[in-house]
């Protein structure tokens, strides 16, 4: 996959475009369905799938903050590779862009940049300044240029939209089910170990400390069934999100206690990957109570790792 930073980064000689434009910040099950027509058409018209995106996020530009990550920009890549794209324009979103008309991006990046042969959007797409390209405007484009056009419904799973925004929401709320649904995989939290208060090992299950890759979205406080994942190997494990209230409310951590795994893991770059929530955090009478629920969570984690087969799995949520 060749990925071009800037119109101006394009060969001369580029050879014509099926494309898609959005930011893709999570390339969920949605986003899938629409590169899936990208692939559909490029064969149709003898195109290169393409991807058109931009950096960084339009609203770090226009509003200061950008919403948290749900992938790194390495998996993104990955996650567009696999689908099928096979070029990814990636534009320098700035304020001088976002004043660009609709008209004018359409003519300078999509025609004379890509040399579009088809483009495929969903049905609420809207581009340019004050947002005022949308799809019936690409629509009468696609009929004066002579490039194939198609609008794509959204998306749904278990009756619910599809997008970035739902998909942190139910993150946010610990709604691990609906959103791995809706991502096609399990939530997946890249960082390094660090060290701990060590409290962990003290109730007689130690755990690993995760500093999470800055930007990307963590799911809510509770505690998690999921794996860690580390050169290339996979282990079960109950994850805690929190801040510890036992012990009085401290900064948020998110840690994990590995099912049968012994070994030193400080430094190491690791991912947490998410299956279904146990429970919401819970302030403990001491640490013994602690103790008891922590070893109720590695059994619900014990039995989800013998009957789990990848599928997502059935937790309780309390």
């Amino acid at each position: 996959m060749k990925v071009y930073r800037g119109l101006g980064a394009l060969p001369k000689n580029l050879a014509a475009s099926a494309l898609t434009i959005g930011n893709f910040d999570a390339v969920h099950r949605g986003h899938i369905a629409l590169i899936g027509r990208v692939n559909l058409k490029s064969e149709s018209e003898g195109a290169v799938p393409t991807l058109v995106t931009f950096d960084p996020h339009p609203q770090k530009v226009l509003h200061g903050q950008a919403p948290p990550a749900l992938v790194t920009a390495e998996r993104k890549l990955e996650l567009l590779k696999a689908a099928g794209i096979k070029r990814v324009l990636e534009i320098p979103f700035t304020k001088n862009l976002s004043m660009v008309e609709p008209e004018d991006f359409i003519n300078l990046y999509l025609v004379q940049g890509l040399r579009a042969r088809a483009v495929i959007v969903g049905t609420g797409f809207r581009f340019g300044r004050l947002a005022r390209g949308d799809v019936p405007m690409l629509r009468g484009f696609a009929r004066t240029c002579g490039f194939a056009f198609e609008a794509v419904r959204l998306a749904e799973t278990s009756g619910r939209r599809i997008s970035s925004t739902a998909i942190r929401h139910a993150l946010a709320a610990g709604d691990l089910t609906w959103a791995n649904k809706a991502l096609g995989r399990p939530h997946k939290l890249p960082g390094k170990i660090v060290k701990g208060a060590g409290r962990g090992r003290i109730l007689g299950y130690p755990t690993a400390n995760l500093k999470p890759h800055a930007g990307l979205l963590i799911p809510g406080p509770g505690v998690y069934a999921g794996r860690v994942v580390l050169g290339g190997r996979s282990i079960a494990a109950a994850i805690s999100i929190g801040t510890n209230p036992t012990f009085g409310a401290g900064p948020l951590s998110v840690e994990a206690f590995l099912i049968d795994y012994t070994g030193d893991l400080y430094g190491r770059d690791v991912e947490f990957e998410f299956d279904g929530r146990i429970r919401d955090q819970v302030v403990f009478r001491g640490p013994d109570a602690l103790r008891e629920a922590m070893a109720a969570d590695v059994k619900i984690v014990r039995r989800h790792g013998k009957s789990s087969s990848g599928a997502t799995p059935t937790l309780p949520v309390s």
